[in-house]
C-alpha cells in the first residue's frame, strides 16, 4: 500500500481518548434527539397525526415509483404504523444507552443511523432543518470510529465542522441580506429567533454597538476561524476554542435543540489526547481507552471509498452555494444518492434574518362566544410567559410555527392540518399541545390573526412583568398551493 495512503488508514494513538469522548457524547445527543422525538411522532407524523406518513408515502409512490425505495430510504416502508414510529423513536433511545455503556458500539451505531434517517425521512417538515442532518452525516462516520478512528476519519470529521461553519458563514452574505452586510442582523436575531428563551431578552437589551460589533464577529467566527481547523497543531486548539466560546454564547441566548451540543462535540476532533489530559481526570482516562481495539485493514478501506464521495459531494455543494456552479450530471446524480442518506450535507444556518416577529394565535371557542388563545408548550403566546430554555428538546410543532407567516406555501398545509386536527381535537395532536380544554371535547370554532411580537424594555419589563408586548396585525387563513396567506 503506498505510504501515504497507509498514513490515512493508519490508527493514531494521540486521539484514543478523543474518539472516546466523542462516542460518549454523541451518544447523549442521539438519545436526546430520538426521546424528544419519542413524545412526538405519532401526532406529527402518525395514522392521525398533522402530515401522516401514510399519505406521504401514497405520494412518493405515485410520483417517484421504485425509485422511491433508493431516493427515500426508510424502515417504515414496510410498517408505517404508530407502533413502527414509537418503536423507531424508543429503540433509538435503547442503542444510544447501549453506546453509552460501551456494549456492541458498532451494531448499535448502525441501527441508530438507520432508525434516524427513517424517522428523518418520516418526518417530512418537521424533521427537514439542518440539525437533524448533521447528527446524521455524524453518525455516519462514527459508524467508523469503534474500534479506534483512522486519520481519515478525524480528517473528515474536521472537514464536516469546517463545512458547517464556513458555510453557515458564508452563505449570510453570499445571500444579499442587508441585515448581515449592515451589521444589523443581531439586532433583530435575539427577538426573532424561532424558539427564544430568557437569555435572548437579556441580549437583546445590549447597546446597539455592541449588537453591531456581535453581527461583525459572527461573520469573523463563521468564515475566517474555520481555516484554522485545517492548520496546525495550536493554530487548530484556537480555532477551537473560539468557537467553542462562540457556541456557549449561542447557547446562552438560544434554543437550537441539539445543534449547539453537537458543533461543540465535534470541536474534540481540534484537539488531541496530550491536550484533553489536562481536563480529563486520570481515571475516567483509563476507563475510557482501555481495551481498545484496532480496525481492519478492510474496514479502513471502506471508509476510503465512501471518503470519495462524501468530498465529491461536499466540494460541489460548496461550489453551487459559493459561485452558483453546476456540477457535471454525474456528480448531480452521486448527490442525489448521499444526499438520501444524508451522508455529505450543505449547511448555511440563517442565512437571511428575519426583521419582525410575526406570530400566528390561534383561538378556539367552545361556547361560540368566548374566545381563548389555544396554548402551545413552547411558542410565544402569552406575554406575562417568561421564554423557556429548552435544549437538547425540539418541539417540531412550535418550531415549524415560526415559519408559517413568512408566505411560503410549503408551510400552510401543516397549519391547515392542525387547524383540522384540533377541531376534532384528536388526541394525539392535542397531546403537542399545553392545553387541557380539548379534554372536554372538540371546539365549535378556531380562528387565526397575526400579531407582531417585540421584547420588552427593562422599564416595561420592571413596571409590568411582561417579556412582550404585541400589535395585532390582522386574520390569518392559511392559502391553497400557489396563492398568497391573509
Amino acid at each position: 500500500m503506498p505510504r501515504p495512503l497507509a498514513g490515512l488508514l493508519a490508527v493514531p494513538e494521540d486521539s484514543r481518548l478523543v474518539q472516546a469522548l466523542f462516542l460518549k457524547g454523541l451518544a447523549l445527543i442521539y438519545l436526546a434527539a430520538f426521546a424528544s422525538l419519542g413524545v412526538q411522532i405519532v401526532g406529527l407524523v402518525g395514522e392521525s397525526g398533522i402530515l401522516p406518513l401514510a399519505e406521504q408515502q401514497a405520494y412518493d409512490a405515485a410520483t417517484l415509483g421504485i425509485d422511491r425505495f433508493r431516493l427515500k430510504p426508510s424502515l417504515f416502508w414496510i410498517d408505517a404504523s404508530d407502533a413502527a414510529l414509537l418503536a423507531a423513536a424508543w429503540g433509538g433511545v435503547g442503542l444510544s444507552a447501549l453506546v453509552f455503556m460501551g456494549i456492541w458500539r458498532r451494531a448499535c451505531l448502525i441501527g441508530m443511523f438507520v432508525l434516524y434517517l427513517s424517522l428523518h425521512q418520516a418526518g417530512s417538515a418537521f424533521l427537514s432543518f439542518q440539525w437533524d442532518a448533521l447528527l446524521l452525516e455524524a453518525g455516519f462516520l462514527a459508524i467508523f470510529m469503534t474500534n479506534g478512528g483512522t486519520r481519515l476519519g478525524i480528517w473528515l470529521m474536521r472537514w464536516l465542522l469546517f463545512r458547517l461553519r464556513f458555510l453557515s458563514g458564508i452563505s449570510k452574505l453570499l445571500s444579499g441580506d442587508p441585515m448581515w452586510s449592515g451589521l444589523g442582523a443581531l439586532s433583530a436575531y435575539f427577538e426573532t429567533q424561532p424558539l427564544p428563551h430568557v437569555g435572548a431578552w437579556y441580549a437583546h437589551q445590549l447597546p446597539e454597538t455592541v449588537l453591531r460589533a456581535a453581527t461583525a464577529a459572527t461573520l469573523v467566527v463563521e468564515i475566517a476561524v474555520p481555516f484554522l481547523f485545517l492548520a496546525p497543531r495550536r493554530w487548530r486548539f484556537v480555532g477551537a476554542w473560539i468557537t467553542i466560546v462562540f457556541q456557549i454564547l449561542i447557547l446562552a441566548t438560544s434554543n437550537h435543540t441539539f445543534f449547539n451540543p453537537l458543533t461543540l462535540l465535534l470541536c474534540l476532533f481540534l484537539f488531541d489526547d496530550r491536550a484533553l489530559t489536562r481536563v480529563v481526570p486520570a481515571g475516567l482516562r483509563r476507563r475510557l481507552v482501555r481495551g481498545g481495539t484496532r480496525p481492519g485493514r478492510a474496514e479502513g478501506l471502506v471508509l476510503l471509498l465512501l471518503a470519495v464521495p462524501i468530498l465529491v459531494t461536499s466540494l460541489a455543494q460548496a461550489a453551487r452555494l459559493a459561485v452558483s456552479a453546476t456540477p457535471p450530471a454525474w456528480i448531480g446524480h452521486l448527490a442525489d444518492q448521499v444526499r438520501a442518506l444524508r451522508i455529505s450535507n450543505a449547511y448555511h444556518v440563517f442565512p437571511t434574518m428575519k426583521p419582525k416577529r410575526i406570530e400566528i394565535l390561534l383561538e378556539a371557542t367552545w361556547d361560540g362566544e368566548t374566545w381563548a388563545p389555544v396554548r402551545f408548550r413552547y411558542k410565544p403566546g402569552n406575554p406575562m410567559d417568561a421564554p423557556a430554555f429548552i435544549v437538547p428538546h425540539h418541539p417540531r410543532l412550535d418550531w415549524l410555527l415560526w415559519f408559517t407567516p413568512s408566505g411560503s406555501p410549503v408551510f400552510f398545509t401543516p397549519y391547515a392540518r392542525l387547524v383540522e386536527r384540533l377541531r376534532a381535537a384528536i388526541p394525539e395532536v392535542v397531546a403537542l399541545l399545553d392545553d387541557d380544554r380539548f379534554a372536554d371535547g372538540p371546539p365549535r370554532d378556531l380562528r387565526g390573526s397575526l400579531w407582531h411580537y417585540r421584547f420588552t424594555d427593562r422599564e416595561t419589563r420592571r413596571r409590568t412583568g411582561a417579556w412582550w408586548t404585541l400589535e395585532w396585525i390582522g386574520p390569518y387563513h392559511p392559502a391553497p398551493m400557489g396563492q398568497s396567506p391573509q
